[in-house]
């Protein structure tokens, strides 16, 4: 056996053993993160069961959510557990195959917008100078344009746009509130010891920015991220139920058109529109309680049984003075 062969060998189980350690700090950090942590677990819990359902839709239905499968309008039953639409397809199979259109539009939006955020935050709060300058302005302009106005504006102009490019849009218009926040919790750490002990031991700019500050920005960037996504969704319906989508592709906002579009709260079809608002509804809460679950992980003080104490210590207070008052 060669040298060569011997060293691969050898090196496939420290592989092994670092993956195995990755899992494993993954999981003891996910741990710590929900422990004691009830809005977290809550709302991890009813986005990743959307999310799961979405994905196995082929196991969960076998029903094509383009093709009429029954008489339209067609109430919950043990055949069509959602009912149909006006043009009898079913509820069911669109809001799992649907789910996963909206789920990606907001994801990706979401995932555009952080990146931007974090690479002109980051890079004019570090940079400094004429760099600081010329960001900052660009970031400013696009800042006081009226989001939801523009948004319209860009979709109605563009015509019928499809998935892609609503996130695309979406993620485009939406970073700089979020470059804004990078930028200052940027120019707060480049003041630390350890920005200054790595910018006299000569790292490159890169590599601090990399290596030493974005790393501490991570419960910043994931309530960006999440913060992100829930206001992506609520966007892409909001454009899609309006008539600014592609309406043949199947999305939950495309859904709450085509049933608003045929009347279905005026023939008593609920199904038709309750179904995807009630999904909507839980990604939207469930992502605002991983949202607020992380503001109270990265500062204490918000937790709800901080609130509970200081309430208490308040009130105590406020008894001591009336009991001095009274003698």
């Amino acid at each position: 056996m060669s040298h060569l062969d011997q060293t691969e060998i050898e090196s496939k189980p420290n592989r092994e053993n670092d993956a195995m350690s990755a899992v494993k700090k993954f999981i003891a950090t996910a741990g710590r993160f929900f422990r004691g942590n009830p809005a977290g677990i809550i709302g991890a819990t009813l986005v990743s069961t959307v999310i799961i359902a979405c994905l196995a839709a082929p196991l969960l239905t076998d029903k094509d959510p383009n093709r009429r499968v029954a008489r339209g309008h067609q109430p919950p039953s043990a055949e069509l557990w959602f009912g149909s639409t006006r043009a009898g397809k079913d509820v069911f199979s669109q809001v799992l195959y649907g789910g996963r259109v909206s789920l990606v539009v907001a994801f990706s939006a979401a995932l555009t917008t952080t990146i931007l955020a974090l690479l002109v935050g980051v890079t004019s709060g570090y940079m400094g100078g004429k760099v600081d300058e010329v960001m900052m302005a660009v970031t400013n302009i696009f800042l006081v344009l009226p989001q939801l106005p523009l948004l319209i504006i860009l979709a109605a102009f563009l015509g019928e746009v499809g998935p892609l490019i609503i996130a695309l849009i979406i993620g485009f218009t939406s970073w700089p509130w979020g470059a804004r926040v990078m930028r200052s919790q940027t120019l707060v750490l480049r003041r630390k010891e350890f920005i200054t002990s790595a910018e006299v031991m000569g790292e490159s700019k890169w590599r601090i920015i990399v290596i030493e500050i974005i790393p501490n920005l991570i419960s910043l960037v994931a309530g960006m991220f999440i913060g992100t996504a829930l206001y992506a969704i609520g966007m892409q319906v909001t454009l899609e139920f309006l008539g600014l989508g592609d309406a043949s592709v199947v999305s939950w906002g495309t859904m709450l058109y085509w049933a608003q579009a045929t009347a279905a709260l005026y023939v008593g079809a609920w199904w038709d529109f309750i179904i995807p608002g009630l999904f909507v509804a839980t990604v939207g809460g469930g992502l605002a309680l991983l949202n607020m679950s992380i503001d109270q992980v990265s500062n204490p003080k918000l937790r709800t049984g901080s609130y509970i104490k200081i309430w208490k210590r308040m009130k105590a207070e406020v008894d001591a003075k009336r009991k001095v008052a009274k003698s």
